[in-house]
Order: C-alpha cells, then sequence, then structure tokens
C-alpha cells in the first residue's frame, strides 16, 4: 500500500503527463492547477476537472459525461468501475470536449 508522499509524486507525475500532453497535441485547451485541483477548459467554455482524493488514494475526474474514480494498480491509474486506463479515458473526454482528436505520446 502507498503513503500519502507516494500518492503525491504519482498525481503530480500524472498531471504533469496532461499539462504536457495537452500542448504537444496543440488543441486549444486551457489548463489551471489551483490546489488539489486540474481544470482543462475548453473553446466551448465546457470543463474537465481532475482532483485528487488524497484520503481515498485516488484521483477523479468529472466532465460533461460523468464523474470517473481511478485507482493506481500495477502501475497505470484505473478506472474502478469501468477499469478504463486513465490517460485514455482523459484523451477521449479532451476529444469530446475540444471536438477534434486530442491525443498524445
Amino acid at each position: 500500500m502507498m503513503n500519502d508522499t507516494e500518492f503525491h509524486k504519482l498525481v503530480d507525475h500524472a498531471l504533469m503527463i496532461i499539462e504536457e500532453g495537452i500542448d504537444e497535441s496543440g488543441a486549444d485547451i486551457e489548463s489551471e492547477t489551483t490546489g488539489n485541483v486540474l481544470t482543462l477548459e475548453f473553446e466551448n467554455r465546457s470543463q474537465i476537472v481532475i482532483n485528487r482524493q488524497e484520503p481515498l488514494h485516488e484521483l477523479w475526474l468529472a466532465s460533461k459525461s460523468g464523474g470517473y474514480h481511478f485507482k493506481y494498480n500495477n502501475g497505470e491509474w484505473h478506472c474502478t468501475r469501468s477499469g478504463e486506463e486513465f490517460f485514455a479515458l482523459v484523451k477521449r473526454e479532451c476529444s469530446v470536449h475540444a471536438g477534434e482528436t486530442v491525443d498524445w505520446s
């Protein structure tokens, strides 16, 4: 089981990957981190909000398609309901909100 320090390092790394990936993608998405929350805002003013839930050691993502909870397991973040991998879901949700394919390596 991970401790809080490990959890925060993993989340910080995940959020950095998203911010760098969005820059790399060239999509018109604004990102802002405030405290434990990363907000992605799109041209149409819609948002995706990603925040860390320290007590549960989970990442939560909220978008117009719903709310998702992710746990870290075997080196990846996975949705606690669907099992979908975190970054795949972030890219899919960004693409839906942006109205164009948003992808990064």
